[in-house]
Order: C-alpha cells, then structure tokens, then sequence
C-alpha cells in the first residue's frame, strides 16, 4: 500500500470518528436541551472543537439527523448486494436488514427517535431523507431483482411498504423495548408471508390465477 493512499484511509477515518463524536454530543443535547435550544456553537463547545471546524463536517445541525439514514442507507446497500441473485427479494430484504441493525447503536437510535419525536417541525426533513435515500435504495434494489425499472409501479410499492414496515417496527421497539434487530425481521416476516415468496410481482388479470377485471358501471358514477 503506497503512502498517499494509506494515507487518505486515514483521514477518512479520523473524518467518519468526529463525525460520529458529533453526532452523539448533539444527539445527547437535543434530547435533554430540545432541538430548537441547541446550536452549532453548543454541539462544538461539548465536542470541544471551534464551530469552524463543526461546520468542516456538517453543514447545518440539521444534518446530523441525516447521518443515521445515510449510515443505514449504505450499510443495508452492501449487505444487499451480498445476497443470493436467486433469493426471494423481500427475504434477502429482511435478512440484509436485521443483520445492518444488529450492529447498530440502539442507545443512539433511541435518542434520534425521541428528539424528532419531541420536534414536529423535523418530521419533513426528515422523512424526506428517508424516502430520498433508503426508499429509492430499496426500490433499485426491487427493480434489479424483478427486472423493472426502480421507477416503475411494483419496485416503488414493495420500496414504500418495506420502508413502512421498518419504521413501525422501529416505533413499537421504541415504546415497547425488546431486540430491535428480531423486531424488525419479524415484522418484514409478516410482509413478506403477506405477499408470498415469487418476489412480489402480483399477476396481471390475464395470467393464470390473476385477479379478475371488474367491471365498472359508469353510469352508476354520475
């Protein structure tokens, strides 16, 4: 390994370290401060760095509430990709993700769920980075597997229902306790049951043992 590489690795590292200090101190400050109290100069001051350097890191306080999604996001993506090609899509799907979140820190996802629980105002940016970034993931990983584009109907469904699934799972762990890894696999279980094992592409009416077309009365709508 040539020294310029060795060291880039090792400022990636130190990078990925003061981030995840920043993240703890500011989720630690929210929690006990509330969101809107807590500022930049705040989260430095208890990181002991200058806000300078904050900002190095970070654009805005706000985005530390985007780490935790990006870090899933990319974590579930490679264990994913790691997955059978032959593999029913939504169990590789539930697989890749107890595995992801059985490494993951629950005091910290604890907390991150409290504060924008305690803060209506971050539901937007919030849901918006998870629907940007896990959702879209999932669906191109849906649409690969069922060979669709990830914009396509079935891809975006199966993405947006997954999605859903996991954040319940994660709120009845939240106000419930329990292993939050096994909740969640057992929670995609039930989805998974739900929309059978051939991948969840439901037959069009015209495949054997598709649904029957109903028939519309359109007189009867006016």
């Amino acid at each position: 390994m040539d020294t310029q590489s060795l060291a880039r690795q090792l400022r990636v590292k130190r990078s990925e370290m003061m981030i995840a200090e920043l993240e703890a101190v500011a989720l630690r400050l929210f929690e006990r401060r509330g969101f809107a109290e807590v500022t930049v100069e705040d989260i430095a001051s208890e990181a002991r760095i200058s806000a300078r350097t904050f900002y190095r890191y970070l654009p805005t306080k706000e985005d530390v509430l985007q780490l935790r999604i990006d870090r899933r996001t990319e974590a579930l993506r490679v264990a994913l990709s790691a997955r059978p090609a032959e593999e029913p899509p939504l169990h590789s799907l539930r697989i890749a993700i107890e595995q992801v979140v059985s490494t993951e820190d629950t005091e910290l996802l604890g907390r991150w769920i409290a504060v924008i629980a305690a803060s209506p105002t971050l539901l937007r940016s919030v849901v918006g980075g998870i629907h940007l970034k896990s959702h879209q993931m999932m669906a191109e990983f849906f649409g690969s597997r069922l060979a669709l584009p990830s914009n396509a109907l079935v891809p975006r469904v199966l993405a947006a229902s997954a999605g859903g699934v996991i954040q319940a799972a994660q709120t009845y762990w939240f106000l419930n306790g329990g292993d939050l890894a096994t909740t969640i696999s057992e929670s995609l279980e039930i989805l998974e049951q739900g929309v059978g094992t051939s991948g969840g592409r439901p037959r069009r009416h015209d495949e054997p043992g598709g649904p029957v077309p109903r028939r519309v009365d359109r007189t009867s709508q006016y």
